[in-house]
């Protein structure tokens, strides 16, 4: 088990008026799983989603990613652990507009202490896994919205990471794009890769294995397109 929340909850606080927005969440995730969260908006997937992206604590509730014991970590070992274990990849790229593609993958990189000389072959590989070999030194103006969501799932991917997580991946896409980096995502799963996303749209959410439905802070499982039964 790579993933592993048990009662959960997460409440915040409104001057006086103390407001629930997770509600005893339980969520397991097995290595190289593929797990869509859905619901709409205000559901409290947001939430979720930066409680396993150690982004936020929970109130309440006990969380392991990856055999570590989240809850007990120090800042410091909780961006450490974060580093490691979690590539993010969001609906709004977050790539630094001065930077090439491959400085951008390398990002994560530098952070981890890799020499230059071996950030920059790595990350031209894990831009060649995406299919963008022929991109390395494009800026993302120079990028269609597709080609800069490939370069950030290489560079969440280039730490080799226990978990893939991804926010709203295709949200900012047209249809033809946001298909491409759903195929994508169903390469890097069938590679091995573990992926948990959230998203509102049901048709994203049906390419994956599983669904986990979110609604006014509370869970319920289902199955995507893929799933076995």
């Amino acid at each position: 088990m790579i993933l592993n929340l048990q009662n959960i909850y997460k409440d915040y606080q409104q001057e006086k008026l103390v407001v629930p927005v997770l509600k005893d969440v339980s969520l397991t995730v097995e290595e190289g799983e593929y797990v869509a969260i859905m619901g709409p908006s205000g559901s409290g997937k947001t939430t979720l989603m930066n409680i396993i992206g150690c982004l936020d604590r929970p109130t309440s509730g006990t969380y392991e990613l990856a055999g570590e014991n989240v809850l007990k970590l120090k800042d410091r070992e909780l961006s450490d652990l974060r580093l490691k274990s979690i590539g993010f990849v969001f609906q709004s790229f977050q790539l630094m507009p001065r930077e090439s593609a491959v400085e951008n993958v390398a990002l994560p990189l530098s952070y981890a202490g890799v020499r230059k000389k071996e950030r920059r072959i790595r990350a031209t590989k894990a831009l060649e896994r995406v299919g963008l070999g022929d991109r390395v030194n494009f800026r993302p103006t120079q990028l269609s919205g597709g080609q800069k969501q490939r370069v950030a799932i290489a560079r969440a991917m280039v730490n080799h990471p226990k978990i893939l997580l991804a926010d709203e991946p295709t949200g900012a896409l047209d249809s033809k794009s946001g298909e491409q980096i759903m195929e994508l995502f169903d390469s890097l799963n069938e590679e091995g890769v573990t992926i948990v996303m959230i998203t509102h749209d049901p048709r994203i959410a049906a390419k994956a294995k599983r669904i986990v439905r979110i609604i006014d802070g509370e869970i319920y499982e289902g199955e995507g397109d893929g799933a076995v039964s």
